[in-house]
């Protein structure tokens, strides 16, 4: 019985380093959407996840007409999309889990590039998380829509400055368009 118990305490040990080995892992522009799992009573719920293999196929299709676009595509290794629609059972709940999410990000090192907060309309977030002053590791956009639904959004890769308009435009994400706009006027 006790080499039992003790054979699992040691797999459950091994386990326990594997997902802390898969943690440290990740890459260094990658946030945890992980606590913002589909909602329960049937809320709305999508999930994006795009990696690099989709990417770079998406790249070799439009190299020969968009060489910067295919460009911009391989540098980017993972887009992870969740939109949880909001409820009157969730919204107070989701507000509190984003505004803390912004606050994990600040605490981490991510630097906080956009902030839109308008009241009764979209509360916004940008962080980016940069390599050096070379290029951006991460982006994570947070979106609050009060009567609709939170956007989460994180890019992840090796995007340089003057690619990030470009990225707004192919995602259609109008605050990561102004961004890119303000880094190409500097």
């Amino acid at each position: 019985m006790k080499s039992l118990i003790c054979q699992w305490f040691v797999v459950a040990g091994l386990a326990a380093g594997a997902s802390l080995n898969a943690l440290a892992d990740a890459p260094a522009g990658q946030v945890d959407f992980s606590k913002f799992a589909q909602p329960g009573k049937g809320g709305e719920f999508v999930e994006i996840l795009v990696k690099s293999n989709l990417l770079s196929m998406a790249a070799q299709i439009v190299e020969k007409e968009e060489p910067e676009v295919a460009k911009l595509l391989r540098s980017v290794q993972l887009v992870h999309i969740n939109v949880v629609g909001l409820t009157d059972d969730n919204r107070s709940e989701m507000e509190k889990r984003v505004q803390q999410m912004r606050r994990d990000l600040d605490a981490q090192g991510w630097e906080r590039i956009v902030t839109v907060q308008q009241k009764g309309a979209e509360d916004v977030s940008i962080h980016a998380k940069t390599r050096g002053t070379e290029a951006l590791a991460g982006l994570a956009i947070t979106v609050i829509d009060p009567k609709d639904e939170a956007v989460l959004i994180n890019i992840v890769g090796d995007i340089k400055p003057e690619q990030v308009s470009a990225l707004g435009n192919g995602l259609d994400i109008k605050p990561l368009k102004k961004v890119g706009e303000a880094l190409k006027k500097k």
